[in-house]
């Protein structure tokens, strides 16, 4: 059954502090239309610019993920995104009051926690999923950064980190499946080295942060209590200690898991890879991955869509069929020169993959265009009400004594012509439950692996032979 998109059942409002601007916002998740995806809108700038979550809008990945467009620029977008990602909110309009997403607790969970108050509502556009079809590798060998995103039916994702630490050394983390963010991944938090605070605090880039708001990891065993009281004047703290419980933390913050950062880049990944802008079929591999890698390595998804888009979609017609010409005359009441299905590839729960062969020497082309031979309109829509029928009689016993008759035909496109010498490739899924007799289809005819025609068709299954 097709996969519908999904936004918002109501809105989000989250309020708090910019880790890095320490400005107070108020952030609001609102409902979005059909194929509307995600964008920021800065509500309290004039003329509200509105910036789409794309790699292309990246400007800046210095301890968070920036974009900008037409003005209006946010900070941190990387947690909210990730939330409305792992739950599979596919549009959404995120508006601010002010530069930054608020860092909350540090991790994705607010944000999780607030749509799932509201919860979600099916739209009626269909998911359209990015299925990667080949290995892609990419590497930054200065930073000794790499990612391989590899084909998979569905989004999976496996990190290792590695900061040259004696206390954290190396780390992994998987997620083998999207729904297991909200309980594995959503609260793991940002987190930083003591060594980087000092000078995170003297460059003003953490005027919001706050031990409440982010793991600070301390490598030394011997570090003084001068050094942390200095320190704590810096962050406009009364005292701060250091506890050593496996992993030594500023003021006592356990870790929800033992490699709760590995987590955490991993929860970046998933956010920062939402900016493609598509659900994504494929297990991404990260070493040593940041905000920086995961941005480039999102432009390239966004570069490896365009290209499948360009090479159209790819069938094996090499492989044995399910059913030959002869099993489907067995099961539809049609025969030359109106049996208009050669062969079925493949049936699922949900979809036939079903081909014509389009031959010169069929009789329409006497008469339709002399001279100009074009496969017409209604025998494609013919062939691939054929294709929907043998899939409704598949799912039935003795299909030969029933038939499929059309009920109704609706969005119907013509996108190319179809000529003689022509592969056509249908695509059909059901639209909704098969339900007393009711097929509901939606298919698309490739030739070539492009679309040439598309319609969704409703047909009613009927028993009408006896043995």
């Amino acid at each position: 059954m097709a996969e519908k998109q999904k936004t918002l059942n109501g809105p989000v409002e989250l309020t708090g502090v910019g880790l890095h601007t320490g400005e107070q916002v108020t952030l609001t998740i609102l409902p979005a239309a059909d194929n509307h995806g995600y964008k920021f809108q800065r509500v309290d700038l004039e003329g509200q610019p509105i910036i789409k979550a794309d790699p292309d809008n990246v400007v800046s990945t210095e301890r968070g993920t920036t974009l900008e467009e037409k003005g209006g620029r946010v900070y941190t977008t990387e947690h909210v995104l990730a939330a409305l990602y792992a739950l599979q909110v596919d549009n959404a309009l995120i508006q601010l009051n002010g530069p930054e997403v608020p860092i909350m607790d540090g991790s994705s969970k607010p944000f999780v926690e607030g749509i799932k108050v509201v919860g979600l509502v099916e739209q009626e556009a269909e998911r359209d999923y990015f299925v990667l079809t080949e290995n892609i590798k990419w590497e930054d060998p200065e930073k000794g950064v790499e990612f391989l995103a590899i084909p998979d039916n569905n989004y999976r994702v496996t990190v290792m980190v590695d900061y040259n630490s004696p206390v954290l050394g190396t780390q992994h983390a998987s997620m083998l499946d999207i729904r297991d963010f909200e309980k594995e991944i959503a609260s793991c938090r940002t987190f930083c080295f003591l060594r980087e605070l000092e000078y995170l605090a003297d460059n003003n880039l953490i005027k919001g942060g706050d031990l409440d708001n982010a793991i600070v990891l301390v490598e030394r065993e011997d570090i003084s209590q001068n050094e942390l009281n200095t320190l704590a004047k810096k962050l406009g703290k009364e005292n701060l200690s250091v506890t050593y419980e496996g992993i030594g933390t500023l003021n006592h913050t356990a870790l929800s898991f033992e490699n709760e950062p590995a987590r955490h880049k991993l929860l970046d990944i998933i956010g920062d890879l939402a900016l493609v802008g598509r659900p994504i079929k494929a297990h991404i591999l990260a070493a040593r991955p940041g905000h920086n890698g995961n941005t480039r390595f999102a432009k390239v998804l966004k570069d490896q869509i365009k290209k499948q888009e360009n090479q159209g979609k790819k069938f094996d017609l090499e492989k044995e069929p399910l059913y030959d010409t002869a099993a489907i005359e067995k099961m539809l009441p049609h025969r030359y020169p109106f049996l208009l299905v050669d062969k079925v590839m493949e049936i699922t729960e949900d979809t036939i993959i079903g081909v014509k062969n389009v031959t010169m020497n069929e009789p329409q082309f006497t008469g339709h265009f002399p001279g100009n031979p074009i496969f017409p309109g209604v025998l494609q829509i013919e062939a691939m009400a054929q294709c929907g029928g043998v899939f409704a009689l598949s799912k039935v016993e003795d299909p030969h004594l029933y038939s499929t008759y059309f009920m109704k035909i609706d969005n119907v496109k013509f996108k190319n012509m179809v000529r003689p010498g022509d592969t056509i490739v249908f695509e059909l899924k059901l639209l909704s439950p098969i339900r007393r007799g009711l097929v509901n289809m939606g298919g698309v005819a490739y030739v070539n692996g492009k679309a040439v025609m598309s319609a969704d068709m409703l047909a009613q299954v009927v028993k009408d032979r006896t043995e």
